[in-house]
């Protein structure tokens, strides 16, 4: 029991802090909490099972797919609902814009897809249900992919030191001479691919389902808060307790109380520190 808890809630956590860190990626460049990152989650099992199952195409050739179309649907997520209100960000109009866009790639999803979860085809045929199913340790592979990535990218490439330097201070880069716009609609792309492998790399798991994109955002969401606004190593450290504990209350509880017991803990930490565990500390005039 203990075995198939820890397998499962490592496996849903790594898929959560993959969606949290595609919130972060998203903030970084914007100061725009995107609340699309969830859908490009359940899009990366939507577009995996259609170009592997239903179009037959190879396994590697539909995994490069699905990223490069999560990466378009990041730009266009930036065009059309980040773009336009970036400048009344004190309205947080960008709570509407990208919620009504979220809304809408679901909806568009469940009428050309299907509404009722469709199964995610088999990668590499490695385990048989056990706790070392290959749909236990992909979303574990992902996340920490995805982690040592960011790091080269950030602190080994130019590119990667801009986008730094935009999160900073975005104002000071662009008197720099640094290109912000292309350098976010960049960061969008690249935040459509983390969040469509997160999706691809869990689609065993949590099969291809268009339902998926609203349980990713919240459930991506508290990973974010727990480690911290910005701080992706958080995200992962509190999307992988979450998901332990998550499946523990599920075992456990089970139904709409494993809900609840997540909800009660999300509020508690967040009451004990708002800024999350690996936040940085507010300063407090004395």
């Amino acid at each position: 029991m203990l075995s198939a808890i820890l397998a499962s809630g490592l496996a849903v956590g790594a898929v959560y802090a993959l969606i949290g860190v595609t919130y972060n990626v998203m903030f970084s460049a914007s100061r725009v909490m995107s609340f699309t990152a969830g859908q490009l989650g359940m899009l990366g099992g939507v577009f995996g099972a259609l170009f592997i199952s239903r179009l037959g195409l190879p396994g590697v050739v539909g995994f490069a797919l699905t990223l490069a179309a999560c990466a378009l649907v990041g730009v266009i997520t930036e065009i059309v609902a980040v773009r336009p209100v970036l400048g009344r960000l004190e309205q947080h109009l960008y709570v509407l814009s990208t919620l009504a866009f979220a809304l809408m790639i679901q909806q568009f999803t469940a009428i050309e897809w299907s509404t009722e979860p469709q199964p995610f085809p088999r990668l590499f045929g490695i385990g048989s249900g056990g706790p070392f199913d290959e749909k236990f340790w992909l979303p574990l592979l992902a996340c920490a992919a995805v982690i040592v990535g960011l790091e080269l990218l950030y602190r080994r490439t130019l590119v990667g030191r801009a986008f730094l330097a935009i999160a900073e201070d975005n104002f000071a880069a662009r008197a720099l001479g640094l290109p912000e716009r292309n350098l976010r609609i960049a960061s969008f792309a690249l935040a459509g691919v983390i969040g469509g492998l997160a999706g691809f790399a869990g689609g065993e798991l949590l099969l291809a389902n268009f339902a998926n994109g609203g349980v990713l955002n919240f459930y991506g969401f508290v990973p974010v808060a727990l480690g911290g606004l910005g701080n992706s190593r958080g995200a992962v450290v509190g999307g992988l307790a979450l998901g332990v504990f998550q499946q523990a209350a599920n075992f456990t509880v089970g139904g709409v109380f494993a809900s609840v017991a997540v909800f009660v803990v999300f509020i508690v930490v967040l009451l004990a520190a708002p800024s999350g565990l690996f936040g940085p500390q507010q300063a407090r005039r004395v």
